[in-house]
């Protein structure tokens, strides 16, 4: 048993059943013993491996897009140019090069940011990024960025803010708890909380007993915290997940581990727990600041950015081996049956205008 998971059941002993989102709070974020900030998950030694480690492709391409909203801006200065969740830094470095040879002298015009909340990833971050030319600054929340426009991305992001869950039982919905079964080992369980039946996708009459409803307060509160510092300073945002785009019914939590999924109970605080992103229920936070929104997968994002004349370029004088690499980079980024359909992106821009 990890210390996690016996903490985690003394405290359901003491107070009772926790929601979803505690729980998976806990295993995620806990100070002394979650998920994020007591380890490196990151890579193929880790237990996912993420777009960034795929290939320089997507950090270079991601570039492009952020440059291209920061001129079609305007050139605003000062500006900053920011990653929210950096994992290991890997996706700021491409950036960071694709940049300084884009605009060479733009690493001196704006502010570089990598917002993260974890001490652990913030020390792996400044190995990653050691002998920057660029001055990067690292912030906690978007609040304590500069008061100026914002070029901001984050992939991989909302996955893993918590949610709730609410199970169908009955005539109504209840909020899925983690507690005790009879056997003192943690189980699943309906809960006395219910769901305002106006947060439901359209669906949802038609669910089946123990159908289960997962709705993201976390994400939203968020997302609207950037679309706000936007609409505000000015600026775009791009957003990568994996998710859908249009609300529906259905357990997505999982956890992951080894690149292996296992029981979402099992190890707190050993495995990543992640959930779909429900895009849609984000747009809702995004429409009141008057910022426009279009979505589209993964897929699409890169190769309309040239994902495939990128690969042709990287692989022109590299041998058989190493075209074989990229070719293969190429179809997980964007295949249909790998990340490409999976994967949705968001952009976020003025509303006067479209990238």
């Amino acid at each position: 048993m990890t210390r996690l998971k016996e903490r985690i059941k003394g405290l359901i002993g003491a107070t009772g059943p926790i929601p979803v989102s505690e729980y998976m709070a806990l295993c995620l974020f806990d100070p002394n013993a979650g998920y994020y900030t007591t380890r490196e998950p990151f890579g193929a030694a880790g237990d996912f491996i993420t777009a960034p480690e795929i290939s320089q492709m997507f950090g270079e391409l991601v570039a492009i897009w952020l440059y291209r909203a920061w001129q079609g801006a305007g050139r605003p200065l000062p500006a900053t140019f920011a990653e929210i969740g950096p994992g290991r830094g890997t996706l700021m470095k491409d950036m960071l090069r694709t940049w300084s040879r884009l605009d060479p002298a733009l690493t001196g015009k704006v502010s570089f940011a990598l917002i993260e909340t974890s001490p652990r990833l913030v020390e792996i971050q400044r190995e990653t990024l050691a002998g920057q030319d660029a001055k990067l600054d690292w912030y906690q929340t978007i609040d304590t960025l500069p008061r100026q426009p914002l070029f901001i991305v984050g992939n991989e992001l909302f996955d893993a803010v918590p949610i709730r869950q609410f199970v169908h039982v009955g005539e109504s919905w209840r909020e899925r708890v983690v507690g005790l079964d009879d056997n003192d080992q943690l189980r699943f369980f309906a809960g006395a909380g219910s769901l305002d039946p106006t947060l439901l996708p359209e669906d949802a009459s038609n669910a089946p007993e123990g159908a289960i409803a997962e709705v993201a307060p976390a994400r939203v509160a968020l997302m609207s915290a950037i679309a706000a510092r936007i609409a505000a300073q000015g600026g775009a945002g791009l957003f990568i997940d994996y998710g859908h785009l249009q609300p529906g019914i259905g357990d997505t939590l999982q956890a992951l581990r080894r690149h292996r999924r296992e029981d979402v109970l099992a190890g707190p605080g050993e495995a990543d727990l992640t959930s779909h992103v429900d895009f849609a229920a984000l747009a809702t936070a995004i429409h009141p600041h008057g910022l426009r929104i279009e979505m589209t997968t993964q897929g699409e994002f890169l190769l309309g950015m040239g994902l495939i004349e990128r690969a042709g370029a990287l692989g022109a004088n590299a041998d058989e081996q190493a075209r074989q690499a990229i070719s293969d980079a190429v179809e997980r980024l964007a295949g249909p049956d790998a990340m490409g359909e999976l994967f949705k992106v968001m952009k976020i821009l003025p509303a006067t205008r479209a990238a």
